[in-house]
């Protein structure tokens, strides 16, 4: 029987074999994650699907670096909704079993706070309950229970006609649902929608942190966000052995398995136009892919560029905090420390207002801290252990931080936080070392210096979000967290799967 509260299984459309293979040329320009998601589901419609790519290898901001023996995954960390990767390779005729080996994570998280308290994150629900009475007592377990009803219905209405949804104009928000989600509360404030069914302090973080991947802070985020803390807390969070980069390889074996091209180490420079068509995606190389549809993943800012297009919005676009990272590689580890752990600082209100109002660093940090060899130790040499520490930070435009002078002390004081919090020993402990920054977030491409793309305001957002096709083009597609639905690894694959769908209606094909 079903789990009422866990995601409905996810079937990828039939494989309708639209036409001989070279029909409808398409070049997919970025083997991220959304670009080889396009990819998978174009292949499944039938198309001829070339992806063209900048780096040597797949997985986009989902990135790597081997470092001294140990393998760093350079983007995103947190792995939810792995049904939408099966959805992605079912559209080719494969499953998330033919080529991952996924680990279910128990705990989730685990929550640490300032005064000393911690919170095991569990998904299932009866373990949960049972850790809730045990720090804040049966009758913030009984709130806990409702938030978590409430958090499945959330989902169901917003996956359905939100999410996984086009969006062609603001009148296609209106939907049945819409007035649905507007009886559970999904247009009010998150933090006071959370605050309703628990009254304890930390489990009102624990279910409204993860606002901060939509940047916007959780006493201004729109209630329907919580729908990332089902995602996080009740759907289920998971780590594929070999690292993030994994998910890369896994697609993008897939698409080549399929009949597709992948080229690595392939900058595009130009498109080619012919009126409102793209007839050609040109590379540095000077190699010349003519496309009969052309997908573009790239950061929202560099779309257009390649386009010729100038996006006018009534609203200026809005960009989320951006992030430092600290890789540490250390020769011992600390009993506390889980898969993943969130080190809640004191002060957590004023965090959001530093980091997106006042364009300065957090004074007292609330970090995400990633032990990805806790899970798999191969990903470090024997012995050692592997840690990613995250401290959400201000982008380039919302403050003038000069990082390549600041970056290394702010990565002192993040190891003496940490210290403080009871890694004692961590800096001598370090054995290698990479400190990301966001000016090294801008050097790679990225509008602003952050990785997280616009934020979710509500201008922003659904039929507000910038859409997937551009004006002014007519064979032209946008997928990737700068497009809809939005930013995360979840939306991401579902933008793919949208922007395939558009290529496949524009020609001629059942989807």
């Amino acid at each position: 029987m079903p789990d009422p509260e866990k995601p409905e299984p996810r079937t990828a459309p039939p494989r309708t074999r639209s036409g001989p293979r070279g029909r409808d040329p398409v070049v997919v320009v970025g083997a991220g994650l959304s670009g080889l998601a396009c990819a998978l589901h174009l292949l499944g419609a039938g198309r001829e699907v070339t992806v063209v790519e900048r780096e040597p290898h797949p997985g986009g901001r989902a990135g790597r670096l081997d470092l001294d023996g140990f393998q760093i995954d350079t983007g995103p960390t947190v792995l939810t909704m792995p049904e939408l990767l099966d959805e992605a390779l079912g559209a080719v005729g494969e499953t998330v079993a033919d080529r991952l080996d996924l680990v279910p994570l128990s705990p989730a998280y685990r929550a640490s706070f300032a005064d000393g308290s911690s919170i095991d994150v569990h998904t299932e629900r009866e373990a949960m309950a049972a850790e809730v009475a045990r720090v804040a007592g049966p009758r913030e377990a009984d709130g806990y229970l409702r938030l978590r009803d409430w958090l499945t219905r959330l989902y169901r209405v917003e996956m359905r006609s939100f999410i996984d949804a086009q969006f062609d104009s603001p009148l296609d928000l209106v939907r049945p649902d819409l007035l649905r989600l507007a009886a559970m509360g999904g247009f009010g404030r998150l933090a006071p929608a959370v605050g309703r069914h628990v009254r304890d302090e930390r489990l009102r973080r624990v279910f409204s942190f993860q606002s901060l991947y939509a940047g916007v802070a959780p006493e201004r985020a729109l209630a329907a966000y919580a729908v990332i803390a089902y995602m996080d807390t009740v759907a289920g969070v998971h780590f594929p052995r070999g690292g993030m980069r994994a998910l890369g390889e896994a697609l993008a074996g897939a698409v080549v398995k399929a009949g597709g091209t992948v080229r690595y180490g392939d900058a595009v420079s130009r498109l080619e136009r012919a009126g409102t068509r793209v007839t050609a995606v040109v590379t540095e190389e000077g190699d010349r892919l003519a496309c009969d549809q052309v997908v573009l993943t790239t950061d929202l800012p560099a779309a257009h560029r390649l386009l010729g297009h100038t996006p006018r919005r009534p609203v200026a676009t809005r960009y989320s905090p951006s992030a430092v990272v600290l890789h540490l590689g250390t020769d011992r580890t600390w009993e506390g420390l889980g898969h993943h752990t969130i080190s809640f600082g004191d002060a957590w209100k004023r965090t959001f207002t530093e980091i997106i109002h006042r364009g300065r660093t957090m004074s007292d940090p609330s970090l995400l801290v990633t032990q990805p060899s806790r899970t798999d130790p191969t990903l470090a040499p024997e012995g050692r252990h592997l840690l990613y520490v995250l401290a959400p930070a201000p982008n380039l435009a919302a403050g003038d931080i000069d990082w390549d002078r600041e970056g290394p002390r702010y990565r002192d004081h993040l190891v003496e936080v940490l210290e403080q919090r009871g890694l004692d020993g961590l800096d001598a402990s370090v054995r290698t070392e990479h400190l990301v920054t966001p000016a090294d977030w801008a050097r790679q491409g990225l509008a602003h210096g952050t990785p997280f793309s616009l934020a979710h305001t509500f201008a922003q957002t659904g039929p507000f979000r910038p859409r997937n096709t551009v004006p002014g083009t007519s064979n032209a597609v946008l997928a990737g967290c700068g497009t809809t639905p939005g930013v995360g690894l979840p939306t991401v694959l579902i933008s793919g799967k949208l922007a395939a769908a558009k290529v496949v209606r524009r020609t001629g094909g059942r989807r």
